[in-house]
């Protein structure tokens, strides 16, 4: 099946975008050239090792609580946050809580 973006001037209800995917964790909303912009959940519990991505990144906490580690540094995002990161910095993210997340990705080169 076929996934839909967001075309551009659609309004996007971030609380329920996906929610026809419920056996996924994420989904692109949109995705050019240079930005992808995502919806992603994850489960009180859940982590994402580290790992890290070309491009600047924004991570805003839309519900929930995250630990967001940054190198050896730890940072907490919970429900209103977000947090910057130049591209190529090495994180982790672990939820505390069932947590959903905005993700914004710039694309170089």
């Amino acid at each position: 099946m076929a996934t839909s973006h967001a075309q551009p001037g659609e309004v996007v209800d971030l609380a329920t975008w996906g929610d026809e995917l419920p056996e996924t964790h994420s989904k692109t909303i949109t995705k050019q050239e240079r930005m992808e912009l995502a919806r992603i959940v994850l489960r009180a519990g859940e982590a994402w090792g580290d790992h890290r991505v070309d491009g600047p990144i924004v991570v805003q906490c839309l519900s929930g609580h995250l630990r967001f580690r940054i190198g050896t540094e730890e940072r907490t995002l919970t429900a209103g946050r977000l947090l910057y990161l130049a591209g190529g910095e090495p994180h982790a993210l672990y939820a505390e809580t069932d947590s959903t997340i905005l993700l914004t990705i710039v694309f170089v080169g």
